[in-house]
């Protein structure tokens, strides 16, 4: 991502797929453009460039590049037709479809009039022309206007050429009917992509309409955007949490499933957090909102959702520079098909030759790769967010495919995470309360679970004021200072560095050295337990086929190995530091084939370095955690280890999908190529090579959504 600004807009009336990765190449080419995207699907355009004046020249210019390869495309802001309703959108489309059905209606209607009346000729060209620029006017016209712009290897222009070509050389009702053809099956691949970018959108359709904002004349209605931090908010049942915030009054279940993808309601009463995108069951909830709603949770994963198709897959991009050049050389051979053979073969017709170059260029516009391509991808990446799984881009969820190695962090991930004092052993005199005590100043100011553990068990006030001062020693412990004490507690790590004289420990469970002015006092016991899911987690992975499991600790060895072998880990690494889990995963970089792909697993706050330098980071347990959600991947938005096995059963099945599709497209357009080039296909095979094989492919790429049946 660019350190520059970043715009996005929407390219209104797009539809031609081809046409989109055309406008995104000469558009990324532009001086001061960092970056640009534009996404079929979402029909959004994302620009990164350095300036706010390079942005005001950078729209001008990119304006200028989309009319001239789409006349009839607009560019706008995207904050304006969000602002738009969703009802408006939909009449707008629907009167499209209406107007379109007529149309094609009145041309079929004069086609098959044409075809049935016994007319003289001339009226029966007339009747057909008048069918023809009814049905086809529109394309034409547009391939005219390309061809003033000097854009001419585009759809428009291929049909154009293909139809009038049957025009000149007699075929009247193949010319019309070819046209009425496509122009059907282009009104049905419509209808199928627009209803797959519903279907993706509603998968996430947790975007809140409206906050009940308490004031002092009562309720009001406003938009989430308009409600600030401290506000008070009133959410009834059946209605959405629209922002962030902690519950003051009220007791409720909420349905979490459109963040977590888990149907089992869970309950929310006074002091509870809760998120927004969840929606209230059956209370009504009074809530104190803690964030705004460009910072809240649904703003994030909303946000994650529709710009993860901006990170492409490798496939992805090779279709694009694979359509780039296959359409020209496509054309390049029609051309020699209909020159060629006459000339150099006896008693070859120029007509005959011609109408198979015509068949040629039919078949050679490549919209059912670059449509479906993508389609499929960000139809795996909505079926994911549906199951609780946020992949940020089609690029992580292609590599899933290649995973030969799995590195857990333990302590969170594998393991619930929440610590319990278990043993609290002190010596020379000290008691139990005074060796907690001590353990608990030290603790004071730390998030840690394990601080969190020992401050949970003292269950008094601590006087901050006392605390002189403060230093915490990573991977090794804390020392700090009160009322002239010198207090240290930590690891066994942390006794030796300080020469503490003291007894080393084995036990099960996390051993916390407690030492008053180098004097060693005792130890606390503090144990974690181990994920229901963990161990199931990982035999899924292995049946998947992942070579390595791997788990990286800062625990003690003895607790890190207890854990591996009651999960049935491959490798164990205990007692490490931060930078020492970036070393190992290097260690084990080098360890996979070149092709082979390392995922970390980690908490996402702890973790940020080494889920940075894997190949694919995953943030376990990232419901409401703004640092998971920042540093990884992909999120799992549960604190469920499986979640990282349906991630990949989704990766596999969508490009098992995505190649059903190149396979078909391609296969049945070589087909078509030549039986055209031999002259047994007609142009009716030859549109439905095109235009069919488009539906065929975006229905098949719509499947990759339906996810249930996987688990």
């Amino acid at each position: 991502m660019s350190n520059g600004l970043r715009k996005e807009f929407l390219l209104e009336g797009l539809g031609c797929a081809n046409c989109a990765a055309k406008m995104e190449s000469q558009i990324k080419n532009l001086s001061g453009v960092n970056n640009a995207n534009v996404d079929f699907l979402s029909t959004k355009l994302v620009i990164e460039a350095n300036s706010e004046n390079d942005f005001n020249r950078i729209i001008k210019e990119a304006s200028i590049i989309i009319k001239k390869i789409e006349s009839h495309v607009k560019l706008v802001s995207a904050e304006e037709v969000i602002k738009e309703k969703a009802n408006d959108k939909n009449n707008k489309e629907s009167k499209h479809n209406k107007q379109e059905f007529i149309r094609l209606g009145v041309g079929g209607a004069l086609f098959a009039l044409g075809l049935l009346l016994n007319i003289s000729d001339w009226i029966r060209l007339s009747v057909f022309l008048v069918s023809y620029v009814i049905v086809g006017g529109e394309i034409v016209l547009r391939a005219t206007k390309n061809i003033l712009r000097g854009q001419v290897f585009d759809e428009n222009f291929l049909m154009s050429i293909a139809t009038i070509g049957a025009f000149l050389i007699g075929e009247y009702p193949e010319g019309v009917a070819v046209m009425l053809f496509y122009k059907v099956g282009e009104f049905f691949q419509e209808l199928a992509v627009n209803r797959s970018r519903r279907s993706i959108s509603e998968l996430m359709d947790i975007r809140p309409d409206f906050a009940n904002l308490k004031s002092n004349e009562g309720l009001i209605k406003v938009s989430p955007e308009e409600v600030g931090i401290g506000d008070i908010i009133v959410v009834k049942p059946g209605e959405k949490v629209p922002l962030d915030g902690k519950v003051i009054e009220g007791y409720s279940m909420v349905d979490t499933s459109a963040l977590t993808g888990e149907s089992v309601p869970r309950e929310v009463e006074a002091g509870n957090d809760v998120l927004s995108g969840c929606i209230n069951k059956n209370g009504v909830l009074t809530i104190e909102v803690t964030k705004e709603f460009d910072e809240s949770t649904v703003s994030k994963i909303l946000d994650l959702v529709q710009n993860a198709s901006s990170r492409k897959a490798p496939t992805e991009n090779f279709i694009t520079k694979f359509a780039r050049y296959y359409t020209p050389i496509v054309v390049s051979v029609a051309a020699l098909l209909a020159i060629v053979p006459p000339l150099i073969i006896p008693g070859a017709g120029f007509s005959e030759w011609v109408y198979r170059a015509l068949v040629f260029l039919v078949i050679s516009c490549p919209c059912a790769l670059v449509v479906s391509i993508p389609l499929s991808f960000f139809g795996g990446i909505g079926g994911a967010s549906k199951s609780g799984v946020l992949v940020k881009g089609s690029n992580y969820l292609e590599a899933l495919n290649s995973v030969e190695t799995v590195i857990f962090d333990k302590t969170g991930t594998l393991t619930k995470g929440v610590f319990n004092v278990t043993e609290i052993h002190p010596k020379n005199d000290v008691t139990k309360e005074g060796l907690l005590e001590y353990a608990a100043y030290a603790e004071s100011y730390s998030n840690h679970p394990i601080a969190i553990s020992i401050l949970k068990a003292y269950e008094k006030e601590i006087d901050k004021d006392k605390i002189e001062k403060y230093d915490e020693i990573p991977g090794h412990g804390i020392k700090i200072s009160v009322e002239d004490k010198e207090i240290l507690v930590g690891n066994h790590k942390l006794m030796d560095k300080e020469n503490i004289n003291y007894s080393k420990i084995e036990s099960i469970g996390t051993i916390l050295y407690v030492s008053v002015n180098s004097d060693y006092i005792g130890y606390i016991v503090i144990s974690d337990e181990v994920k229901e899911d963990s161990a199931n987690a990982i035999k899924a992975l292995k049946a998947l086929g992942v070579k390595k499991i791997v788990m990286l600790t800062g625990d003690a060895k003895s607790v890190g190995e207890k854990v591996g072998n009651q999960l049935g880990i491959d490798e164990v690494y205990a007692e490490l530091l931060p930078t020492e889990k970036v070393e190992i995963l290097e260690e084990l970089d080098s360890q996979k084939s070149p092709k082979g792909k390392i995922v970390f697993v980690g908490d996402g706050i702890n973790d940020a370095p080494v889920l940075a330098r894997a190949d694919i980071g995953m943030a376990m347990g990232g419901l409401g955690s703004d640092a998971a959600i920042e540093a990884a991947d992909i999120v799992i938005m549960t604190d469920e280890p499986s979640k990282i096995s349906t991630a990949i059963k989704i990766a596999k099945r969508t490009r098992k999908i995505v190649w059903q599709n190149i396979i078909l497209a391609m296969g049945i357009k070589i087909i078509f190529l030549v039986l055209g080039a031999l002259g047994v296909a007609h142009l009716w095979e030859a549109v439905f090579a095109d235009v069919g094989v488009a539906i065929l492919a975006v229905l098949n790429a719509m499947r990759v959504m339906k996810v249930k049946h996987l688990f």
